[in-house]
């Protein structure tokens, strides 16, 4: 027998609607294979209806960045550092080339100034939302992390000999031989965060999303072998990279900070892209994950009133069954499921 399908807004009678798809395209009554994303048709959304539906993530968004300026707050670990050691950190302190302020600006403020001009060429408010969630959630995730790393290690900084000795004389204490600062209070502070780079952490999860995001619209691996395209996604990890070859050579960092950091930063972004899009490969690469794609079929579906089979969740129940999959040749598709 032929199996007939049944729109979503039925299954609202059900009482409560199923999670997230009141905002979601709703596959055709035709049975088969699933279209294309290129064919499909997506209602145009509110970003109002995003905010709502995503409300629990953007306030982790709030706490990753509360949690981030707390950690920043916090003493780090103060490692011993003897006279027999000094001389390792004695290199000079000078400024930084790249300021602390303007890592959030070419990291995070340009990566969303171009989401936005992506969104005014093709109006997806889907696509909008998506890519700030996840490059606001890269950067202070990385952030967290990499600030708890800073605290918990406490390597001193290439430059730590100027910041605790800015007048150039050494005082230890005479029974543990650990070096008795007389610098400025945050300056010193500062000298025991040098393991792992917050300046290459920032720049690669911010940068590195926006390569991804990119390497998404183009469709970088689409087989076709335009260079173009690959040269597109480069240039925001050469950016990133260069800022991280600025911190070596102002002697805030050691090359193995930078690395770790950079490391740190780019795998953060990668797990978040993921979270929104799907792989460079992927036939859909640059669409935003539609959350649930689902076809249902029209079977005898349980009332909210049977008391045989109450309904416990937000799930419709078909034959007895709820719609993760149901038996005498019901079919549905979740996520290109079977």
């Amino acid at each position: 027998m032929e199996m007939q399908y049944r729109p979503y807004e039925s299954f609202k009678k059900l009482g409560k609607p199923l999670e997230g798809l009141d905002e979601i395209p709703i596959r055709g009554a035709t049975g088969g294979e699933p279209q294309s994303r290129s064919t499909e048709s997506i209602p145009d959304l509110k970003l109002g209806q995003l905010f709502k539906h995503h409300w629990k993530d953007w306030v982790v968004i709030v706490l990753l960045f509360i949690t981030a300026v707390v950690l920043n707050v916090i003493y780090p670990f103060r490692r011993y550092i003897g006279s027999f050691n000094i001389d390792s950190v004695k290199y000079p302190h000078k400024d930084n080339t790249v300021p602390t302020w303007s890592v959030p600006i070419f990291a995070v403020l340009f990566p969303i100034f171009v989401f936005l001009g992506y969104f005014f060429k093709r109006r997806n408010v889907r696509d909008l939302h998506h890519a700030i969630l996840g490059i606001l959630t890269a950067s202070f995730l990385t952030g967290v992390i990499t600030e708890a790393i800073k605290n918990g290690v406490g390597r001193p900084r290439p430059d730590f000999f100027w910041r605790c000795f800015p007048d150039g004389n050494q005082m230890f204490d005479e029974i543990t031989g650990n070096v008795l600062c007389h610098g400025t209070a945050s300056v010193i502070k500062e000298g025991y965060k040098s393991f792992p780079s917050g300046h290459a952490s920032w720049s690669f999860a911010g940068l590195g999303y926006l390569s991804f995001y990119l390497a998404g619209k183009v469709v970088v691996f689409d087989k076709r072998g335009f260079t173009w395209r690959l040269s597109l996604i480069v240039l925001p990890l050469l950016g990133a990279a260069m800022v991280a070859v600025s911190r070596v050579d102002d002697y805030w960092h050691y090359w193995q900070d930078v690395f770790v950091g950079g490391l740190l930063g780019l795998t953060v972004a990668y797990f978040c892209y993921k979270q929104h899009f799907p792989d460079f490969g992927d036939e859909n690469s640059g669409h935003p994950h539609p959350h649930l794609h689902i076809t249902l079929p029209l079977a005898p579906y349980v009332s909210e009133h049977d008391s045989l089979h109450p309904i416990h969740s937000t799930r419709p129940v078909i034959n007895g069954r709820s719609h993760d999959g149901w038996a005498n040749g019901g079919s549905y598709d979740i996520e290109n499921g079977s």
